[in-house]
């Protein structure tokens, strides 16, 4: 089976898989049944390969080994490598089931997804696609995303262990790998991550989107929850009594600079974002959300959201005002050492080695690899080579699928030859 048909082959047969996760705080882990679904296939799939040390932890963590395949007269120290994809698909008010359906010889023209339902990709709509013209496309049936998000990841890394498992004068170090759940509703799953099953000197991820897309700059993030508990009285006795904790919330989120928000914002701009509020007459809730690439504008960003309360507090002495602000990843960038930089360093060699024109991206968001760096293990992000993440116009051309499993391969090969 040629290898664009191995890769596709695996893709359908993961994202067959029903396995979209649920917001929930991280109070269960993983949110949904199919995430052990989809974790228990992979466990059999990479236990059949020769995957040792294989564990499935109580929040559906797989990890495991393919254990290094050594010319007997290698004497030098091979760095062990990790793989990071997660098995959840995202929830963005579509059906969690997946159906895709491949394009062939894509024409440039606009492709009917769902007949039934009017969905079209237009590509006066997605002008990414014509770059594409003339390749096979997976696409949805317009009614979920695909999944490629990060079940292309999956079928990459699971393609390039059963090639590496069966061929053996391809040689390599120990390689680590960590199917995690909930990455898209918090990083819940590499949060649960116990490192002593993934002793690493460096990872990755494949969570990017196009061909050629390397991350290795993420935000700062943090969330910030501030509980307003006012006074509740009748209207017709709340004159001096009543304290309206709605308009205390109003008050608050007007402290803050509205240029400095999503919507206004790009590239490495931070912002902080009300996100949320919720109110009734006796207490009121702000959620915030906290973002900067720039560790030390992020910090400043908790300490603004800080002084905003005390001003609040001042604004109204008799309302009590409670703040939580806590940490939910790093940027991946603060983690580069002169020791590690060479994770990021392969990168770029394969892309140079396999004719790949490198896009690097500062991503305004995060990856497992935002959380996993902040324990010291150095994890870059490259390319899927799918287009429109959590969309219903989510896809993948295939050539440039096999290209990202091609950067896997070619990884792995520059770690053994140390280049």
């Amino acid at each position: 089976m040629k290898m664009q048909e191995q890769l596709v082959d695996r893709f359908y047969r993961y994202v067959a898989v029903e396995s979209q996760s649920i917001q929930n705080g991280g109070i269960e882990v993983p949110s949904s049944d199919g995430q052990w679904d989809l974790a228990k296939l992979l466990h059999k799939e990479c236990e059949e390969l020769g995957l040792v040390e294989l564990e499935l932890s109580s929040k559906c963590i797989l990890t495991g080994r393919l254990p290094a395949n050594l010319p007997a007269d290698c004497s030098r120290k091979i760095p062990s490598v990790g793989f990071v994809a997660h098995l959840d698909t995202v929830d963005v008010c579509l059906k969690p089931e997946i159906h895709p359906q491949i394009v062939k010889d894509y024409d440039g023209k606009d492709i009917a997804l769902n007949k039934e339902q009017n969905i079209v990709l237009t590509a006066a709509e997605h002008p990414e696609i014509l770059k594409y013209k003339g390749q096979d496309i997976i696409v949805t049936d317009g009614t979920s995303v695909l999944g490629a998000d990060n079940k292309a990841a999956i079928a990459n890394v699971m393609t390039a262990l059963s090639t590496l498992a069966k061929d053996k004068t391809i040689y390599h170090g120990d390689i680590y790998i960590a199917f995690v759940p909930d990455e898209e509703c918090g990083l819940y799953g590499s949060k649960n991550m116990d490192f002593s099953k993934f002793p690493v000197d460096f990872a990755y991820t494949i969570d990017s989107c196009e061909l050629g897309e390397v991350v290795y700059e993420t935000f700062n993030a943090g969330c910030g929850k501030v509980t307003i508990h006012g006074v509740s009285a009748h209207p017709m006795s709340a004159k001096g009594v009543l304290v309206n904790p709605t308009l205390a919330a109003v008050d608050f989120i007007n402290m803050f600079n509205r240029q400095e928000t999503p919507e206004c914002t790009e590239g490495k701009e931070g912002y902080i974002w009300c996100q949320g509020v919720t109110s009734n007459q006796s207490t009121a809730v702000v959620e915030l959300n906290i973002r900067d690439h720039s560790k030390e504008k992020y910090e400043a960003r908790k300490q603004m959201i800080n002084e905003n309360v005390e001003k609040l507090r001042r604004l109204y002495p008799r309302a009590k005002v409670e703040c939580e602000i806590a940490d939910i990843y790093g940027n991946i960038a603060d983690a580069v050492t002169a020791e590690n930089r060479k994770a990021i360093d392969y990168i770029y060699t394969a892309m140079d080695n396999l004719a790949i024109a490198p896009k690097t991206i500062a991503m305004r968001g995060g990856t497992d690899g935002s959380f996993i760096s902040t324990k010291g293990i150095l994890t870059p992000n490259y390319f899927t080579g799918a287009h429109n993440f959590h969309s219903q116009f989510e896809f993948l051309p295939v050539p440039s699928f096999e290209k990202s499993y091609q950067m896997t391969m070619t990884i792995i090969q520059l770690i053994y030859e140390g280049k």
